[in-house]
Order: C-alpha cells, then structure tokens, then sequence
C-alpha cells in the first residue's frame, strides 16, 4: 500500500487514486453485502437487510466516483445526490451496527426516520426547484457533511456505549471524521484535480473505514453462529454438553482407543426439593452442581446433562484418578450446596461400546444411591448381581 500512494504521488495522479480507492471500495462493500445477504437467509435478523441496503447506496456512490475519476463529468445535481446518497448510507450502517447487538425500539425507529427525512426531503425540494435560489449546490453538499458529522456524534454517544466491539466501532468513527475533514478543506464542487499528497493519502480514508465496518459485521457474525452452535450441543439450563454431544464425544474417544472413564452423577430427593422450594430453586440447584462439576472436569476431561437432575463427566486424562474426582464432586456437592449427590463411576473395558460403559457407571450411582446415598460406588460386576438379587428378594 505504502509503495503504491509513494509511486501515485510520484506519477500525481489523484484520479487514478480515486480511482483505485473507489474500485476497491466497491469490492468491500459488495462483500459485506453478499455475506448479508447469505446470512440472512439463514438467519433472518433485520440488521443483515440494513446493511444490505446501505451497501447499495454505497456501492452507488464509489460507482460515481469511479466515473468521475474515469474522466466522466458529473452534473451538480449528481455530486448532490452522491454526497446524500453516501449520508444515507451513513445512517443506515450505522443504525446496522447497532441492530446486530441490540433491536430498535419504537423511539429509536422514530429518530432513524427524522434523520432520514431531516436530508432526503431538503434534497428532493431542491431537485423539484421548491427552494429558494439563495440555496446553492454548494451549500447542499455543505449541509450533507454538516449531517454526517451529527450522525457521527450521535452515533459515538448512543451506540459506542450499546454494541460489543466499541473501540472498532470508533476506529471507524475517527476514520470518517477525517475523511469527512478531507471533503470539507477540499470542496467536492467541483471535483478538480489536485496534485498534493494529502489528496493521494486521504482518497483511501473510505477504504479503511470499510475495512473497519467488514472487521466488526465479520466478527459478530463469526459470534453469532459460535453461539448458534453452542447452543445446539449444550443444555440450556446448565451449559453442560446435551446428552446426544456427550455420547459422540464418548464414541469418538473410545474409538480412538483413549481409556476413558465415566462419573455418573444423580442428585439425592431432587423430586422432594422440587416440591418443597420450587422449580426456580431447584434449578438454581442443578446449575450449582454442574458448575461443580465444571470446575472438577476443568482440563481432565468434560461433563453433560443426561437427563432430570441426572448428571454424566468423563475422564480422558490418564494421569486423573476417577475415584478421586468422583469423591471431590460429592465432598463438593455436599459442603457448597443443600443437596447431595449419589455418584458411580466406571472405566473402559476391551469390546466394551459407550452405551455399556455409561450403563455401568449408571449402575454403580444406583447402589449409592439404594445404600445411603451421598456416596461414590465403583462399578464392580459382582456387586451389581449382588445388588440385583437384593432387590428381587
């Protein structure tokens, strides 16, 4: 890039600056719009359509710079629709930003229809010859930059404070000013050659503030499909995995031959709680236990919601001893909650497929949990008959 504005000063040629600027401008900018437009045929949020439809006006306005660098001559009503044509899009990008973080609420539909109204009309009054003559072309593409700056204000104090990327966002906003500064010093009426550097440098103003807007809609789309996903293989209430992400990541590892081991956790008169304090404490709960869980699984290994208050983990980790962390779950489980929890546990065998596995560990919870409870069990296939013929007597 550095060589490139060095070699256009050189040859002093802000045209083909323009040039170059408006091209690659209307690149950017037709990206962001086709990834809007996928997107939001998978996702329908009103803010993709925004985007959208400020790409089309900016698209609109590099395509007349790129003509007017071409040596095309633009007529005074042309500049004044290009600027408000830009000033539009202004609005609409940013009210964009806003709405992938955040819904517009009535009020804030209202003052998005002022602004538009507050420079579509006075420029559509002038087209018709409805102003009075005093009102030059001149001082209409003034009043655009004029606009833009409020905008801009408004924008660093209403939206800055709202969305999640906020030092992007005013990055962005710094860059514009100083482009929106470049137009005013230079006066776009008429579009006049100027050999000097700083028009060479600030003709790529527009480049980076596009950048910055593809950078901040990239990112919270990348955000938006890893919580999508997220949330496809999580429980809703815990944040642990679901049950059928827990059995893939089981099959996987067992298939790769990994010794895994499960913990097979249920909570002690959990129905009893229910009853008793409610459903919202109950599950207030269940999120502390899992978060125990969490905690213990942390780098080891992961856990998962089977079902109910019925809680799994598995441990990949070979130098992590089961019953160790099976114990520390229940002491943990114990002391920071009013709950107790009947824990089994059971470890891979040769030929032996996850659903074995996690029946066996399921198994080992409910000797704990038919001998006292708030116990850890081993799963030890005597013990199991031994347990069965009990309960047949």
């Amino acid at each position: 890039m550095l060589t490139l504005l060095s070699l256009l000063g050189t040859l002093g040629s802000p045209s083909l600056a323009g040039a170059i600027s408006a091209a690659c401008g209307l690149y950017i900018i037709l990206m962001m719009a086709l990834m809007c437009v996928i997107i939001y045929s998978r996702q329908r949020k009103k803010a993709y359509i925004l985007f959208s439809v400020a790409a089309i006006f900016i698209m609109t306005y590099e395509a007349m710079n790129l003509y007017s660098a071409g040596g095309g001559q633009m007529q005074l009503q042309g500049i004044v629709w290009k600027n408000a044509l830009e000033a539009f899009a202004f609005v609409l990008i940013n009210a964009a930003v806003f709405q992938l973080y955040r819904k517009l609420k009535l009020m804030e539909k209202w003052v998005l229809l002022l602004l538009a109204a507050l420079l579509i009309l006075p420029v559509m009054a002038w087209t018709l010859g409805l102003l009075p003559t005093w009102i030059s072309p001149v001082k209409l593409v003034g009043f655009t930059l004029f606009y833009r700056v409020l905008v801009l204000i408004l924008s660093l104090l209403f939206i800055t404070p709202r969305i999640g990327q906020p030092k992007k966002f005013m990055a962005g906003l710094f860059t514009y000013l100083l482009w929106l500064g470049f137009l005013w010093l230079r006066n776009d009426i008429p579009e006049e050659a100027d050999g000097s550097n700083t028009i060479l440098w600030m003709s790529f103003l527009p480049l980076l503030y596009y950048t910055t807007l593809f950078v901040i809609l990239f990112e919270r789309i990348v955000e938006l499909l890893q919580r999508i996903y997220r949330s496809s293989i999580t429980d809703g209430l815990t944040g642990l995995y679901n049950r059928k992400y827990f059995s893939g990541r089981l099959r996987r590892y067992m298939d790769q031959g990994i010794r895994v081991s499960v913990i097979f956790c249920d909570i002690d008169n959990f129905k009893k709680l229910n009853d008793t304090q409610g459903h919202a404490r109950a599950d207030e709960v269940l999120k502390q236990v899992a978060q125990i869980m969490e905690d213990e699984l942390d780098e080891i290994g992961l856990t998962g919601r089977y079902g109910g208050e019925e809680l799994v983990a598995m441990v990949v980790d070979r130098r992590a001893k089961v019953a160790l962390v099976a114990e520390r779950i229940r002491e943990r489980v114990a002391e920071e909650s009013i709950v107790t929890i009947s824990v089994g546990h059971s470890t891979v065998k040769k030929e032996m497929n996850p659903d074995e596995l996690v029946k066996q560990a399921d198994q080992a919870m409910y000797i704990s949990k038919t001998t006292g409870k708030n116990k850890v069990t081993a799963y030890k296939a005597a013990e199991v008959k031994q347990n069965r013929a009990a309960r047949a007597q």
